[in-house]
């Protein structure tokens, strides 16, 4: 049976991630008494293992043992993993493996490029500020900018995308046949074949009502005093910037250490690089609002700034002007034959879904069949008032989760609707094959992960166990529930 600390390995990071890292903040705290239990020094930090040169501390398995219960219980539908022993050793064994891939990835030369990285890193930020809320939440649970906690992380994400990478080139050439899959399926007994449960298929045009210009004309005014507070009365810039400025560095002084332009937004970035060292700039709108903002250092293509800036109010929005415009939208799809992935191609506000025609994918697995009972309570209360498939909502209000407003109104388009059912052959093969397929890899991943072992140095610093026991029934669980194995499918992929 498959090993614990394996699944480990697929379903976290080789240190904190990002989307770790928020996890922490809120789960951490509900696990004090079972980790510290773990501990011999009163929860003081200790070394549990070194694999060549690198330590493994006992608050990287805790983290890694807190992300790994929180995320089972979000995904379980039925009996989660509690913390045991067993549990934390297996962690142990996943961060060890995950280092062992590390130190033979780099002898094999294998490595990722910038790019690569910039981008997965926005795709993680993306996922965090999905599951947050907004943007701003993200940066107030971490305390600082995106555009800090990307240059914090940077290094730390490179190495795990290297192991990904690793990983990748092993099992990419793993297939399963037909035969396999079925009887992959008739292994599982029949009192243990999952349950789908409902799923839709959802498209969505949204639009995002625009700021009332008094409100744009205030924030704009507001910005043009504090620069001529700075430029002619001689007032400190940090000060303002603590004092007035609405973005995440302002207890900082409006602060943002080195780090490369491409990570800053456009505007901001080009207003910043056609400054002289310690210039200021006019006010420069963004996205985010109006800007003033002041170089420090420029090295290469990486500068460090301080800014203040001021937001436009989003409650002061004229939210008619977005209703208006999907009522329009609506009624061309209803009466007029439009198509209305056409329409969401060209009128919609949401890049993530515009470009594919309003199609509203599936986080997990990238796929567009979504467990009802997954959707976001908005979209939920929306889905149960489509009755027939291609009805379309009337404009809803929402919370966006990635563009800088308050408020969004969207129209909704039911495409497809599957009842809940057993999951079988005939409905459900690419879903079982990837699950068959999964296991498959993670079993060739455990026995090249043996032969790995031998070819670095690994010491642990606790007394480990003789013979740690997988929790055979949590694996199996973990394994045969459909959830989990579509995100752990995405995971071996990226």
């Amino acid at each position: 049976m498959i090993r614990l600390k394996t699944l480990f390995m697929i379903n976290s990071s080789l240190k904190v991630s990002l989307l770790a890292f928020i996890v922490m903040l809120g789960t951490l705290s509900g696990y004090p008494s079972q980790l510290s239990a773990q501990s011999d020094s009163q929860n003081l930090d200790r070394i549990v293992a070194v694999v060549n040169d690198n330590i493994i501390l006992k608050s990287d398995v805790d983290r890694r043992v807190a992300e790994f219960l929180q995320r089972s219980r979000q995904q379980s539908r039925g009996t989660t993993p509690s913390f045991s022993k067993e549990l934390w050793y297996n962690a142990l064994e996943s961060v060890i493996d995950q280092y062992v891939l590390l130190e033979n990835a780099r002898m094999d030369s294998v490595t990722v490029s910038s790019e690569q990285v910039s981008n997965a890193m926005q795709r993680r930020i993306d996922q965090m500020i999905q599951q947050a809320g907004s943007k701003e939440k993200v940066e107030q649970a971490l305390g600082k900018s995106i555009a800090e906690v990307k240059a914090q992380f940077r290094s730390q994400f490179r190495e795990d995308m290297i192991v990904r990478e690793y990983r990748r080139l092993k099992i990419e050439d793993i297939s399963i046949t037909r035969p396999e899959v079925k009887k992959f399926y008739e292994d599982i007994p029949r009192d243990s074949i999952p349950t789908i449960p409902e799923q839709v298929e959802l498209s969505q045009i949204v639009r995002i009502p625009p700021p009332l210009e008094d409100a744009k004309t205030n924030a704009r005014q507001l910005a043009k005093q504090l620069r001529d507070s700075v430029l002619n009365h001689g007032k400190d810039f940090e000060a303002l910037a603590r004092r007035h400025s609405d973005g995440p560095s302002a207890q900082k002084g409006g602060l943002l250490p080195l780090m490369p332009m491409n990570e800053l937004v456009p505007a901001y970035a080009t207003a910043a690089s056609n400054l002289e060292t310690g210039e200021i700039s006019n006010v420069v709108e963004t996205s985010y609002g109006y800007h003033i903002i002041r170089l420090n250092k420029r090295v290469g293509d990486k500068i460090s700034t301080n800014h203040i800036l001021i937001s436009v109010d989003k409650n002061q929005v004229d939210k008619q002007v977005a209703i208006k415009k999907l009522n329009a939208i609506r009624d061309s799809v209803l009466n007029h034959g439009k198509s209305f992935a056409k329409m969401a191609q060209r009128y919609s506000e949401d890049k993530n879904t515009a470009s594919v025609g309003g199609k509203i994918l599936n986080p997990q697995s990238g796929g567009r069949l979504i467990p009802v009972n997954q959707l976001d309570p908005a979209l939920q209360r929306i889905t149960y008032l489509l009755e027939e498939v291609g009805d379309i909502s009337e404009p809803k209000s929402f919370t966006p989760d990635k563009q800088n407003a308050k408020t969004a109104y969207r129209i909704v388009k039911l495409d497809n609707r599957i009842p809940e059912h057993t999951a079988n052959l005939k409905q459900d093969y690419e879903r079982i094959k990837n699950m068959a397929l999964q296991e498959k890899q993670i079993r060739a991943m455990q026995q090249w992960l043996e032969k790995l072992r031998d070819q670095v140095y690994v010491k642990y610093h606790i007394d480990k166990p003789s013979s740690v026991d997988p929790l055979q029934k949590q694996i199996k669980q973990q394994t045969r529930n459909p959830a989990v194995s579509e995100e752990q499918k995405q995971s071996n992929t990226r």
